[in-house]
Formats: C-alpha cells, structure tokens, sequence
C-alpha cells in the first residue's frame, strides 16, 4: 500500500510540475499548433461567421497581397493551419446545423461544428455518426481536410460518409462539391489540409445508434493480424474494435490487449442512450500517465494496471454515440521545453507482424521516448487523391514524448526518417497532419499522386491564396 500511495504522490508532483510550466515556452504575440514547434507572427486571426464575412476577408486578403489559412481545433501538428503574416480564419464559431432529415439519415452541418455537437443533435433521434476520431472534439472542416477515420471498422474512412460539402473557392465562388457536381474537387478537398479554399458546410451521411458489448482479449504482437481476420473482421457483430500495444520495457512492442463493440441485440437503446457528460477514470488516467511519460518504470506500471482495469469492462454495455465520444484529453503534456506528439503510420494487414519487429529495433536504436502505441483498422480506400489507405491497413497510432530544442528536434527527425524507411519497406504510408519530419522523396514515396494534387491546386489557386507550411514543405520544385 505504501508503494502505491508514493507512487500517486509522485505522479500529483509530475502534474504540478506540468501545469505550472504550461506554455512558458510560447510567446503570445506568436500562433502555432498543437506541436509548439514553428511559432510565426500571423497578420490576424479572424473569427468566421457568415458567408459573405469570409468573402469580404478573402477580398481584403487578396487587395493586401496576404495569405489565407484556416483553422479549426488547431490539434494539426505540422502547421497545417497558418502561414507566415497569413489571415487566419477560425471556423470555430461557425458551427450552426442548416438540416437535418432522420428518415434520410442525413444532416447538413456548419463545418466549423465538432463532433460532439453532431452526436448532441442526432442522438435524440436515434442516430449516430459513422466515421470520426475517436474523440469527438475536432471540427467536421479539420476532420473533412485530414479524412479523419477511427474506431468503425465497416464504414471506411471519413470521405466514405461524405455525401456533399460546399466550398468558397480563392475566386470568391462558392461551389456544391459531391461525387457528381464538381467531382475532382470532392478527392481534392477531402484529405486535402485546407489548400483549395474554405469548406462551408458538409452533408454527412448517419447510421443507427446501437447497443454495444465490449469485448476484452488479449495476444501477442505475432498473433495479432490472424486474429483479427478471423476473431474481428469476419464477425458482422462487431461495429467498433481499438487495440494497443505494450511499451512498457519488460515486453516492448510484444504483448498487446484489443477492445472490441458488439452489437447487443437483447438491450433497448431507449432508456440507455443518455450521453455522457464527462469520463470515468480521466484524473486517475493523468496521474499514471505521467508516470509514463518520466519513468520507465511508470511505463511498466501503467501496462500492468492497464490490462486488469479495461479487463474490468469486458461484457459492459455502451452505446454507439457513447463509444465515440471520449472528450480526455489525459496524455496532453504542458511541460515547458518538451510536448507529446503524434506519428501514425499504415500497414498493410500482413506485413504487421514485421513491421512492428522493425519499428521495436529504430526506437530502441535511436532512443525516442514511445508512450503510447493504439491500433485502429481501416478498410482499403483510394478515393482521396492524397490516400493513406493504398490497402486494407493497420493504423499504428505513435505518441511520443520530445524535446523542442533544435537539437533534439534533429535527432527526433532522424529517428522518424529511420521509421519511415521501414514503414515504406513494408508497403505502408504514413499520415499527413503532423510534423514534417519525412523527407521530400519520403512522402512522394508515400503518396504517388503527389504530383496531380500539387498540379491542382496550381490550378485552382494560382496565386496561392490559400497557404500554409504542409503546402510549403512537400510542394518542392
């Protein structure tokens, strides 16, 4: 019992210590993202709330010879969302629902709206979204410019639930873009980080809110593809599944645990579809985090604890709106001087296994700090002319802990160029909304239609008036 009550103290301490160092390393007259790395001074950041508002920023953009970008939640970790003395449009509060039809299964949204904001209207009626990040905080505009998937492993990644959006074009036009009208900016847009012009608003396409079983199982990293395929995959019963992998050092990047949603067919929806306003466990959940994040004893530590906790919840009962609608946001890191960040990378289902193998020996190797690792399943979907999803694939979501110094920053660079290379040996891409550590021929690699998109956006804003640092750092010459 003492041990863990040293243990808790010590993690309030590590709590302390972040909050009271919170954004010291920021300057407030400067805008940067979720990284916190490439802070540049902006010429304004402008709230958008009508649609001939934006026209009139995008006139006066233009007069002034400045840039544009646009922002939602700003959680891109590559300066996706702002350019050097660029405009900034903040979507945020442009957020009202325009229509809505639960016959048709169908509702028409502002894109600056989150997802929580989607699931609050729609969950009266019985109706839940398909496609989304597995927290419900971002807005549909950023999701829609990432195409954001999740833990839905029927429905395909976000553009698959995408029936319509509009879009303000650099030319002050404002177009309906779906699959038949204005078609080839529909594969532009969607996964496109905000380069054609602002999106508007979005029609997505619902599904029922269902009464979910969860379901706890665990293997080891070689048994992994097998059993999804045939204990996941082939069973119709199951709508949502998310897994995660050990880092802790006793087993690195061996042993793993899977959580999976079944349908429950016994249980009525009605009278248990209230949803929830906050997490269980989200305090407790911090603490032990950085724990992990300092310690590698603490990353062994919060295996351990891990296992038996979500264990715990295996036959519990949820709902669809429910299961995707974590708001935690527990492995943030406020410590001045270094951040948690993202890499995620897909692999094909069969080249699991060795990829993991090779990804265990780069970190070791190369020393990077590896807190976290979930796995989500997404289905093989080309549409997007910038698709990550070249097969059906494994999303290896990486959290990592980094320093912001230049030095560390390099050696960090290195590391993931090192990751990457295996990642591209092994048939995979990578994802596009973080921080540009992959190389120019990295990323062409990744993305063979690199070319076509970059023609594109030559055409449809020659004079760049949409920019921002993803543009600036993989266009080349």
């Amino acid at each position: 019992m003492k041990k863990w009550i040293a243990f808790l103290l010590l993690a309030v301490l590590c709590v302390i210590n972040y909050v009271q160092n919170d954004t010291l390393d920021q300057d407030p007259y400067l805008i940067t993202d979720y990284s916190r790395l490439h802070p540049v001074k902006v010429t304004s950041v402008v709230k958008g709330h009508e649609e001939e508002q934006l026209r009139s920023i995008l006139r006066e953009a233009k007069e002034k010879n400045l840039t544009i970008s646009i922002a939602g939640q700003r959680h891109s970790q590559g300066g996706h969302t702002y350019y050097k003395d660029s405009v900034v449009i903040d979507m945020t509060s442009f957020n009202r629902v325009l229509a809505f039809d639960p016959k048709q299964k169908q509702i028409r949204i502002q894109a600056g709206a989150t997802w929580k904001d989607v699931q609050d209207y729609v969950n009266p009626y019985g109706l839940a979204v398909k496609t989304m990040q597995s927290q419900n905080i971002f807005t549909l505009g950023g999701s829609l410019s990432v195409n954001a998937h999740g833990r839905d492993i029927r429905n395909g990644s976000l553009i698959k639930s995408v029936e319509a959006f509009r879009l303000l074009l650099a030319d002050g036009r404002i177009l309906n873009v779906n699959r038949n009208e204005n078609a080839e900016l529909f594969d532009l847009v969607i996964g496109g980080y905000g380069l054609f012009g602002v999106i508007l608003d979005v029609t997505l396409s619902l599904t029922d809110n269902e009464m979910y079983k969860l379901r706890f199982d665990t293997m080891d990293v070689e048994s992994y593809s097998q059993y999804f395929e045939e204990q996941v995959k082939a069973d119709p019963e199951i709508r949502l599944h998310i897994a995660r992998i050990s880092v802790a050092p006793d087993h690195f990047l061996k042993e793993m645990y899977a959580i999976n949603y079944l349908e429950d067919h016994s249980t009525p929806l009605e009278g248990n579809d209230r949803l929830k306003v906050r997490e269980d466990g989200v305090v407790i959940s911090k603490l032990m985090f950085n724990l992990n994040r300092t310690f590698n004893w603490g990353k062994n530590v919060l295996w351990k604890l891990q296992k038996p906790i979500f264990a715990k919840q295996d036959g519990m009962l949820i709902t669809r709106n429910n299961a995707m609608r974590s708001e935690s946001l527990f492995m943030e890191n406020r410590q001045a001087g270094s951040n948690d960040i993202l890499q995620e990378y897909f692999i094909p289902v069969k080249e699991f296994t060795g990829f993991v193998h090779d990804l265990s020996a780069v970190l070791q190797t190369e020393n990077l700090n590896l807190l976290n690792v979930s796995v989500r399943y997404v289905n093989h979907d080309e549409e997007a002319v910038l698709s990550y999803a070249t097969d059906d694939m494994f999303a290896l979501v990486c959290l990592f802990q980094v320093h912001l110094s230049k030095e560390e920053q390099a050696h960090m660079q290195t590391g993931i160029q090192k990751v990457l290379d295996q990642v591209i040996k092994h048939n995979g891409s990578y994802y596009l909304p973080y921080i540009a550590y992959p190389r120019l021929d990295q990323f062409r690699t990744a993305y063979p239609r690199y070319e076509a998109f970059f023609r594109k956006k030559e055409q449809y804003d020659p004079n760049h008036v949409f920019m921002n640092y993803f543009y600036s750092d993989y266009k080349g010459e």
